[in-house]
């Protein structure tokens, strides 16, 4: 190693080092590597009650980062992809909070989940705390709007819409078998999403000629729902309109069935089971002609349709929770795109003008207003022939009702 005693050699020597210690800090993007990843937090409850609801929603979220990165990422910011920081909320409002926390610490741009009403609460007020946009997938009490919190967007419909559209498909599918339904009992969970539901639905039905019998509420979980049957077989309605969670709603359904409660219809609104394929799949006779106004995918878009095919060949079970997150994520993307930056504040006034139309659902236009996608809205779906179509509106329809269903 003689030769590095001489001047000549030893500033060489320096010079080559200097040049790679600048080349090391030269910033990532001017070198050509990959721009740094924009960080997204994903609140879903895997854990608890409503760990099989968080997992459809986890499910949809990551496809759609995963083909948000594969087409090019964030093209505004020369491509960079997204990174996925995932929160389990636990199935309570409390452990959703406390993961919104974490995702802020950890330098989230947004939210995107929460799927139960009292975790969306919970967590987009503590988002706002620190102006951090969330974006609220299925949460359908309307208190998530109408607190004046800038930060957070609703890209499902909510109670007064999902209302206002279960009430006028019911009376259009009523009035086209005759009026057959005139009596109806009201079976809610005896929570937020539930008790919210069933009121607004005893207020209103009777202004288009239904009698509501009776309100019925059940815990969740329950695990014996033989004595709501009971009472049901004694009211004898026309239409049971069940507002519960999955559990409870096969509970009811398999009960009714094996006690021959037949009444015309069981007409769902935002049920947990009435549109879930693992309901139609493990009791398909409980499960046949059971109606729902819920979320579902436009089942003439073929790219809604194309990724049923894909989760189903991964050997999953496809729910409306897939297509509805897996838009909420593009929904998000879009706006980090239109912002140019990972900018909490722009990406917030990016989503509040959003026109998003890149969407899986039976949606317009995004259009939010007070922080609600008034483009959003719901359909009427039914099993039949143990599979899932939508029935109503016939513009985005793939079968006809059944109505009734028990003659």
């Amino acid at each position: 190693m003689k030769f590095l005693n001489t001047p000549f050699d030893r500033r060489t020597v320096l010079k080559g080092s200097a040049v790679a210690l600048s080349t090391i800090a030269t910033p990532a993007i001017v070198r050509g590597a990959e721009p740094a990843p924009i960080k997204v937090g994903i609140l879903q409850p895997v854990t608890g009650a409503l760990a099989q609801d968080g997992e459809y929603g986890r499910m949809g979220a990551e496809l759609a980062i995963d083909d948000i990165n594969k087409a090019g990422g964030i093209k505004a910011l020369g491509g960079a992809k997204l990174e996925i920081v995932f929160g389990d909320a636990r199935s309570t409002p409390e452990a959703g909070t406390q993961e919104v926390e974490r995702m802020q610490e950890d330098g989230v741009v947004a939210v995107v989940g929460g799927f139960a009403s009292p975790i969306c609460l919970a967590g987009s007020q503590a988002a706002a705390r620190y102006d951090l946009p969330y974006i609220v997938d299925v949460g359908v009490t309307d208190q998530i709007v109408q607190r004046g919190l800038k930060n957070t967007f609703r890209f499902a419909p909510g109670f007064a819409l999902c209302t206002a559209a279960a009430i006028q498909n019911l009376v259009k599918i009523n009035e086209a078998s005759g009026k057959v339904a005139k009596t109806i009992a009201l079976v809610h969970e005896d929570g937020l999403f539930g008790t919210g539901l069933a009121k607004l639905m005893a207020a209103e039905l009777p202004k288009y000629g239904f009698e509501i019998l009776e309100l019925i509420a059940v815990p969740t979980p329950s695990r014996d729902l033989s004595n709501v049957t009971l009472r049901l077989r004694s009211l004898n309605p026309d239409l049971v309109i069940p507002s519960t969670y999955y559990g409870e709603t096969v509970l009811l359904a398999r009960t009714m069935q094996q006690q021959r409660v037949r009444p015309k219809a069981v007409y769902s609104v935002l049920n947990g089971a009435a549109s879930n394929r693992r309901f139609v799949k493990e009791f398909p006779e409980a499960a046949e002609n059971v109606m729902d106004v819920n979320h579902w995918h436009d089942p003439r878009n073929e790219k809604a349709v194309a990724l049923q095919k894909r989760v189903e060949a991964a050997g999953k079970t496809y729910n409306y929770n897939v297509p509805l997150n897996y838009s909420c994520v593009g929904l998000l993307a879009d706006a980090i795109e239109r912002a140019g930056a990972a900018d909490r504040t722009k990406i917030i006034d990016a989503l509040a003008t959003s026109t998003f139309a890149g969407h899986l659902m039976p949606y317009g236009p995004t259009k939010f207003e007070n922080g609600q996608n008034l483009g959003g809205a719901p359909v009427s779906t039914q099993v039949q022939g143990g599979d899932i179509k939508v029935v109503f509106p016939e513009a985005f329809a793939n079968a006809k009702p059944k109505f009734p269903a028990n003659a």
